[in-house]
């Protein structure tokens, strides 16, 4: 199991958790989240939630001198899901905290509805943090998606934070290839020529990532977000580390 320091007890109040660490009582936030919708359900029955979902999605905000933002990704083995939540200081990029849970899937492996297999053990780490980050990315799409739905999206409308998906493939849309230098993007458009979100080159002569915006946050926005967790890998670094704990959690016993 990933070591954590030694809890003697936890309670969580609503919105906030006492942790008694060695005598010594710490007062933190902890996560709320919306209930939007219910997770038992057929794959038909998410579709139709997911178009209902996208109707909701808004791109406005007011972002500035953000100060932490969380990577959340997920890993499965057999019959159980394995997440991970890793929050990181801006612009410094130091871990402050890390939430990870695992529980029985639910949903099947069905592309374009891996936000109800991810989900819900996603936003069970999220309620897990004892800080609550400013903008969320996650491995994998925002609107990006043939409904505009993507995990990002969806988990970002549920959560009410900026969120952003990050994925190492294209999934939906139509792009050329970006320039070889970091920083370099291109356009990712449906085909009617709707900007979806970028393919970005966040290394120079390597692999681009795509980026979608999934809730409270615009294309370009959140490109600059993925290129200031950047810095010696192609992948940012709050989701490199969340996908790290989340394959840790799922290769220990028990």
């Amino acid at each position: 199991m990933i070591s954590h320091p030694p809890l003697k007890r936890w309670i969580c109040l609503n919105t906030t958790i006492i942790l008694i660490i060695c005598g010594t009582i710490i007062i933190a936030c902890c996560m709320q989240y919306k209930s939007l919708h219910p997770w038992d359900v057929t794959p038909r029955e998410a579709l139709l939630i997911q178009k209902e979902l996208a109707r909701q999605l808004i791109f406005e905000n007011n972002l500035s001198q953000i100060k932490t933002v969380a990577g959340a990704d997920a890993a499965f083995k057999g019959e159980m899901a394995y997440g991970a939540v890793a929050v990181f200081s801006m612009p410094e990029l130091d871990l402050v905290a890390s939430a990870c849970a695992r529980r029985k899937i639910s949903f099947p492996y069905i592309p374009g509805l891996l936000s109800f297999r991810e989900g819900p053990v996603l936003l069970e780490c999220l309620a897990r943090l004892p800080v609550e980050p400013e903008v969320v990315m996650f491995d994998g799409q925002g609107i990006a998606h043939p409904r505009h739905c993507g995990l990002a999206a969806h988990l970002g409308l549920i959560l009410d934070l900026p969120a952003l998906g990050c994925a190492k493939e294209k999934f939906f849309g139509q792009a050329e290839k970006p320039g070889l230098s970091r920083g370099s993007r291109a356009l990712l458009a449906d085909d009617q020529g709707r900007a979806l979100g970028l393919v970005l080159r966040t290394r120079e002569n390597v692999k681009p990532v795509y980026v979608s915006p999934g809730f409270k946050i615009s294309i370009e926005q959140a490109a600059e977000f993925v290129l200031a967790c950047t810095s010696r890998y192609r992948i940012p670094e709050p989701l490199r580390q969340a996908h790290r704990l989340a394959a840790l959690s799922a290769s220990s016993p028990g």
